[in-house]
């Protein structure tokens, strides 16, 4: 494997790594490749690595091995800066956005209803919001941004702005990336993942559904939709595409890959809408709703109950429906449990550190269920898990304060939710639902249509976010304050947009962070991505929109 060759800036003394043989290890799944032209900067071509636990790493440049390191060749000329990604923030994105916030500002009358800093700070939130959307730069940069403005216009106290930094649901979400990270180290998500394969993997369709259970099941334990597609189900997926000739960018694709993953994508969102923690969005959600007096006295026992018959049906269903709809080439995969069996051989026995992870979430998980009654919260219950994680040596401090994922995600969902509070608390979504409710109200439509009104253009004013979380966090308040207004039950109203924060999770490639995973990996095209996304999502709103309205109206809720 070719490495890299380094030249220090001394010319008297060089130092050139010229090649770095490692030879893999027999236990490891094939590598994840990332294609250089779609995630990498244009001076690196390729990063391959192994799952769960990082044996290779392999990068190759585009530059030749003599090529200096230093700012400044041999000659004295500047570098070649063609080759670097232009830095900073996108010019139109950011115009875009800074327009938005100054129209609604300056622009548009204020109601009389809402105070001059209410409509400030709705302003400085939808300049937010828009960039978001846009993406001038990435969304914790952004979000940032939003938060300083909102200081620097005096819109919000310093305090205030940063209150909800200190709010549990934001932990709580950072502390499940913790967990995910755990859970990919010690290699018990590839495990059980390679269970399901050798227990219902005979046949393609079999080979999905043992997936899809799985997925349901590991919401327990991995509360991160995208971990648990990036850690575990997507090296698995490549794995046994792979060795059945289906090969990522080439015809071959729809031999075994594209369908596994399509189906796999398609049934994500209701393994992570069946528990309040398989997915961070659903927590959120939660919080959001209780800052508009929505509360329930066992949240985690009360969203499984009402989310459990429809996301089962969808759940046996949705395989089989995309199986029609995005028909594999290979219908019988006999070899697949074949395979599986001989890596479970090759893995060995449970070692020590998967029996501890196994164990602090299954301790975990029981503080989430019976923790109410206790008197312990869910994030008290995610950090006792943690700390027992980090005792034993399981996942250390670096782990944590390496994951990226998990501390941008706290800054700007911290940003989000802290605005979100502050235009209810000063009376804007109030405003907001109250006009909408008028205009529903003027159209003399019932409860159960204003509800299925509301419901669909939530879940399809997704097309314009590339987060489930960021939409919840910018739109759901609103949404869920027009439904209270508009006369929908309270539970029905919050608990149903909290699904489909779920559900709308596979409309596009950029609709959450699982979609984009499996899009990257190669096997589907954007249009089968945009056109089975389109349709599964009508089929999702038909199959909770049916089953649910009769399973809701038996438990009470309506």
């Amino acid at each position: 494997m070719e490495g890299l060759a380094l030249r220090p800036l001394s010319a008297a003394s060089r130092l050139s790594l010229r090649r770095l043989s490692v030879k893999p290890s027999p236990l490891l799944p094939p590598s994840i490749a990332v294609p250089s032209h779609r995630y990498s900067s244009p001076s690196v071509r390729s990063l391959s690595f192994c799952s769960p636990l990082v044996k290779r790493i392999r990068f190759t440049t585009r530059a030749s091995s003599s090529a200096p390191a230093s700012p400044r060749n041999d000659a004295g000329k500047p570098p070649d800066t063609s080759l670097v990604s232009p830095q900073g923030a996108k010019l139109l994105p950011l115009l875009f956005s800074v327009l938005i916030g100054l129209s609604v500002r300056f622009l548009i009358p204020r109601p009389a209803q809402v105070t001059s800093q209410a409509w400030q700070l709705l302003s400085v939130f939808l300049f937010t919001v828009a960039g978001l959307v846009l993406g001038p730069l990435p969304v914790g940069a952004w979000a940032f941004i939003g938060l300083t403005v909102s200081v620097v216009t005096r819109t919000l106290p310093f305090a205030t702005a940063f209150g909800a930094f200190t709010n549990e649901l934001i932990w709580l979400i950072a502390i499940s990336f913790f967990f995910a990270r755990g859970f990919i180290k010690t290699g018990l998500g590839d495990r059980i993942a390679t269970y399901f394969v050798k227990w219902l993997g005979k046949s393609t369709l079999g080979l999905s559904y043992g997936l899809t259970f799985c997925e349901a099941l590991m919401g327990l334990i991995m509360p991160a939709t995208t971990a648990r597609a990036g850690g575990v189900f997507l090296p698995v997926i490549k794995s046994l595409s792979l060795s059945a000739g289906s090969m990522p960018g080439d015809p071959s694709s729809r031999k075994l890959g594209a369908f596994l993953l399509q189906s796999q994508l398609q049934c994500a969102g209701s393994s992570g809408a069946l528990l309040l923690t398989s997915a961070a969005q659903n927590l959120l959600c939660l919080k959001l709703a209780r800052e508009l007096g929505v509360v329930f006295a066992n949240p985690w026992v009360s969203w499984f109950k009402i989310a459990s018959l429809p996301a089962f049906v969808s759940l046996l269903c949705t395989p089989l429906i995309v199986y029609k709809l995005y028909p594999p080439e290979m219908k019988h995969t006999p070899d697949a449990p074949i395979v599986a069996a001989r890596k479970l051989q090759q893995l060995g026995p449970i070692t020590r550190n998967e029996w501890t992870m196994l164990g602090s979430m299954v301790l975990t998980v029981s503080l989430w269920v019976f923790g109410e009654a206790v008197g312990i919260p869910s994030v008290v219950a995610a950090m006792v898990g943690l700390c027992t994680l980090l005792l034993m040596g399981v996942v250390n401090w670096d782990d944590c304060l390496s994951d990226k994922t998990a501390w941008d995600s706290l800054t700007w969902f911290a940003v989000l939710v802290g605005m979100a509070g502050q235009l209810t608390n000063l009376g804007v979504v109030a405003w907001m639902s109250d006009c909408v409710a008028k205009m529903l109200q003027s159209l003399t439509l019932s409860w159960p249509a204003s509800f299925a009104i509301l419901q669909g253009s939530y879940f399809f004013l997704h097309y314009l976010f590339a987060s489930q979380t960021g939409h919840a966090g910018a739109l759901y308040p609103a949404f869920l304050a027009m439904q209270l207004a508009a006369g929908v039950p309270t539970v029905l109203a919050a608990l149903c947009l909290a699904f489909n924060n779920n559900l709308f999770g596979a409309l596009t490639h950029y609709s959450s962070g699982p979609a984009a995973l499996y899009y990257g990996a190669g096997y589907i095209d954007l249009r089968d991505m945009f056109r089975v996304g389109f349709i599964m999502g009508l089929v999702q709103a038909v199959i909770w929109g049916v089953v649910g309205s009769f399973w809701w109206k038996f438990l009470g809720l309506y």
